[in-house]
């Protein structure tokens, strides 16, 4: 595994080791995602790269260091308590793929067993990572026999991924482990993606460009956005570039009604407004009303205007009985697509939730046909790379629906340059992680037939 760089580096302190292990063992015990496990552990400011770091490093790498750990600890990864196998896999983490001093990362990491309450366990982890620091070559080569152990995933998710893309199957599985650039897009509203280059530049960030995304840049390396001042005043906002080609895909043109079905957080949406200022409206509809509210304050830091609504779209009544010329529906899925940003999703999401996401996804698309105009077009996307949540879902919705139209090959060419479409082929727009150089996405464009 080409390990995604090596991570962490920083304070000798435990107070950092201790914040990453309560809030992977947040993860691991109660399934909280990272974004929220992090905020409940509570880092101090000093701490918190470091922190965040080993975090997501133990995360991403986990599948693998758990069968490290689970061979020298002696007993079932089950048997172990959750805190328990957070140090465990924090102080794997750092002895593998860290920068600190191997005998600072044991000490800090056995120390940090006290700060979280597991002082009891303070023996074994350090038993363990001594022994891991004699042993490591037999270690790792036992632990990467079997894929999963070398690319550190979920058993299942191999196989999915080998199932559905056995030619990229590797390539995936690899940029998954990868650490993900910095993408921004330019608010065509108030800036231009060339313009600010240089301002990014200006101020010591260089970037570069993507070739089918006409508004984004990638940085040369991150930075902590809220610090920026073209974030800050709204001339850009954080999207990779596979998200942004929902807005060009869509294809919204003056006069228009729009409806984004499942808008939260609102990149889409704004992307959709900064590319099309003369809409008759843009709906931003989501279910939870507490994420609806960040889609008023991304609007609102862009200089925007739309109608937002906390609302089921599975209600014909939300938020009107009007129809719509356009709708995009970026459907709740498995997230495997974006892996690379959220190592929890490795932990998180299990084999049975598949069906149920795709059954969801089926019953969104059903609902939110009838309210498309004729001669309108739908955009289904999804961030995911899973065939059961994508084609599989579209090729069943167009055998059953005789007014719809695939006409994303079309829908394409309004974005010249896109990268090579994986095999094997199905209805849609697929970019693999690995292979266009962004998150893993999926779009389909159905257009509903005027007669």
């Amino acid at each position: 595994m080409s390990a995604g760089a090596r991570e962490a580096g920083g304070t000798t302190g435990a107070a950092s080791r201790a914040a990453a292990v309560r809030a992977v063992a947040l993860v691991l015990g109660r399934g909280q995602t990272l974004e929220v496990a992090l905020a409940a552990a509570e880092p101090a400011a000093a701490d918190r790269p470091l922190a965040q770091a080993l975090a997501f490093g133990a995360l991403r790498f986990g599948h693998r260091l758990k069968r490290i750990a689970t061979t020298l600890a002696g007993r079932p990864w089950q048997g172990l308590a959750a805190e328990v196998q957070a140090l465990l896999l924090v102080g794997l983490f750092q002895l593998e793929y860290g920068a600190a001093p191997e005998h600072a990362a044991v000490s800090t990491t056995v120390d940090a067993a006290r700060l979280v309450g597991a002082g009891r366990a303070a023996g074994l982890v350090n038993a363990c990572l001594r022994r891991f620091l004699r042993e490591r070559a037999a270690l790792v080569a036992a632990a990467d026999q079997k894929l999963e152990g070398r690319s550190s995933h979920p058993e299942w998710l191999v196989a999915a991924l080998k199932r559905d893309w056995p030619a990229e199957a590797w390539q995936v599985l690899e940029a998954d482990n990868e650490h993900p650039p910095l993408v921004l897009r330019a608010n065509a509203r108030r800036t231009t993606r060339a313009a600010l280059a240089e301002e990014l530049a200006a101020l010591g960030h260089p970037s570069r460009p993507v070739p089918f995304a006409p508004a984004a840049l990638v940085l040369d390396a991150p930075v902590d956005v809220r610090r920026l001042p073209p974030f800050l005043e709204g001339r850009c906002s954080v999207q990779d570039a596979a998200a942004q080609l929902a807005a060009p895909l869509l294809g919204a043109r003056p006069g228009e009604r729009v409806l984004d079905a499942c808008a939260a957080p609102g990149g889409k949406a704004c992307h959709v407004l900064e590319a099309e200022p003369g809409l008759a409206e843009l709906v931003a509809l989501d279910l939870d009303a507490d994420r609806a509210a960040r889609i008023t304050q991304n609007l609102g830091r862009l200089g925007l205007s739309a109608t937002v609504v906390a609302g089921d779209a599975l209600d014909p009544a939300v938020p009107d009985a009007r129809p719509f010329e356009r709708i995009l529906l970026d459907a709740p899925c498995s997230g495997t697509g974006v892996i690379r940003r959220h190592p929890d999703i490795k932990w998180l999401r299990r084999p049975a939730d598949i069906g149920p996401l795709a059954a969801r996804q089926r019953e969104l698309l059903a609902a939110l046909w009838p309210r498309l105009a004729p001669g309108g077009r739908l955009v289904y996307a999804t961030c995911s790379v899973l065939r059961a949540e994508n084609a599989a879902v579209i090729e069943a919705f167009l055998a059953a629906t005789p007014a719809a139209v695939d006409v994303t090959e079309s829908a394409s060419l309004a974005v010249p340059g896109l990268p090579p479409r994986p095999t094997p082929a199905g209805p849609g727009l697929v970019l693999l992680p690995g292979l266009a150089g962004t998150d893993g996405f999926y779009y389909a464009c159905l257009e509903r037939r005027a007669h």
